[in-house]
């Protein structure tokens, strides 16, 4: 079959992004023929990987909103693909109107519970705005044929958002290669370690994420002042790129005190083996990529309960789960993780035996074949999930 992939950009730090990269060799392997078409300008980004994976890669981008559709609209009519499919909300707007313009069935991820209550009074966004993209996002929503959504939380919160059935949603998480992920050792953790300057007994609490409000890392950069009162010498690294919350985790670090911020990185796997703990403190997620890999390398994890998060990780033998937005809970939780470090392993080893059951690439590439055949026969319904 051939398929054409429409998302917002092919940046490096993008869940979606990443997502994409690690599927595309498997998926050529599969038989799928594979375009990929990108809507924003990004340069550096994942272009040459996915060449390297057998897709072949358009950019689109044009000045102003309407040149990039229109130029996408031909893109579409040109390569006449059997199946176009859309993540992110720019790429559903554009993709699904594009599509249809061309007679072509489409197919939309659901990656994130947009549209919900933390939305509306999260910092930086207007909920009018909020409201304006989903009267958008459902309306194109009516001519997809089926969606994935990345768990089964999502599905129930974006069937009702979007005003779609529950029945045409398939549930397939992402996936990663437990090769390229690695685990931990201590020959890897020790160089890590070397190579940033870190004592091996130093405590160190490490997150990745983009410096958004999503993503919490204000209340996980609050909790670890009380982390530091109890043990002084531990270490937080934040590996990410800047975003609008930086300005705010700056100040913040600076009353907490060793706080490092390391930048964008291509070696967060590696770092993930080298930390003791690892927190993803968001306020929502639609899979927690970061969590899922963090599984799969072995490391320690302390998450935000948030119904995403807590479907990923699936119980509390795999983390240490604390409600969203309480530092001192947060703190705790790090504090518990960091003290018993015999308990923390176990919970470890428990987390990534689950990564190997349900996350690996050969797994999640089989169930999403599996989704464009059945959106290309138009059936009725999908699995329930492929989550446990």
């Amino acid at each position: 079959m051939h398929v054409l992939y429409v998302i917002d950009s092919l940046h490096r730090i993008g869940g979606a992004e990443q997502g994409l990269v690690a599927m595309a060799p498997l998926l050529v392997r599969s038989g799928v023929r594979l375009d990929v078409a990108y809507l924003k300008e990004s340069p550096g980004g994942f272009q040459p990987e996915l060449a390297a994976a057998g897709a072949r890669v358009f950019g689109v981008h044009r000045p102003g909103r309407a040149g990039t559709a229109a130029a996408l609209r031909r893109l579409v009519r040109e390569l006449r693909p059997d199946l176009v499919h859309t993540t992110l909300y720019e790429a559903d707007v554009l993709g699904r109107a594009a599509a249809l313009t061309a007679g072509t069935p489409v197919v939309s991820s659901l990656v994130n519970s947009s549209y919900g209550p933390e939305h509306l009074h999260a910092r930086g966004l207007s909920p009018w705005k909020v409201r304006a993209a989903q009267a958008v996002d459902a309306a194109t929503a009516q001519g997809a044929r089926r969606f994935h959504a990345l768990t089964r939380h999502v599905a129930s919160s974006m069937a009702g958002r979007l005003r779609i059935p529950a029945d045409r949603i398939d549930v397939v998480p992402r996936g990663r290669d437990p090769q390229a992920l690695g685990s931990v050792t201590p020959e890897r953790r020790a160089a890590v370690r070397a190579a940033l300057g870190l004592p091996e007994d130093t405590p160190v609490v490490l997150a990745a994420a983009r410096q958004q409000y999503q993503k919490g890392l204000d209340v996980l950069v609050e909790a670890f002042a009380a982390v530091r009162a109890h043990a002084p010498e531990a270490v937080l690294l934040l590996a990410g790129s800047p975003g609008t919350e930086t300005a705010r985790l700056e100040a913040l670090a600076g009353r907490a005190g060793q706080v490092r911020f390391l930048g964008p990185r291509g070696d967060v796997y590696d770092l993930m083996a080298a930390a003791d703990v690892f927190a993803v403190p968001s306020r929502w997620e639609g899979l927690g990529s970061a969590a899922m890999e963090a599984m799969g390398v072995g490391v320690p994890l302390v998450c935000a309960d948030v119904p995403a998060l807590r479907e990923t990780v699936g119980s509390p033998d795999h983390a240490l789960l604390v409600p969203p937005e309480r530092p001192a809970e947060l703190a705790a939780a790090l504090v518990a993780a960091l003290d018993d470090t015999a308990a923390a392993r176990v919970r470890a080893k428990a987390a990534r035996a689950r990564f190997l059951a349900t996350f690996t690439l050969p797994q999640v590439c089989g169930q999403m074949v599996g989704f464009y055949e059945r959106s290309l026969r138009r059936a009725p319904a999908g699995p329930k999930g492929a989550h446990p």
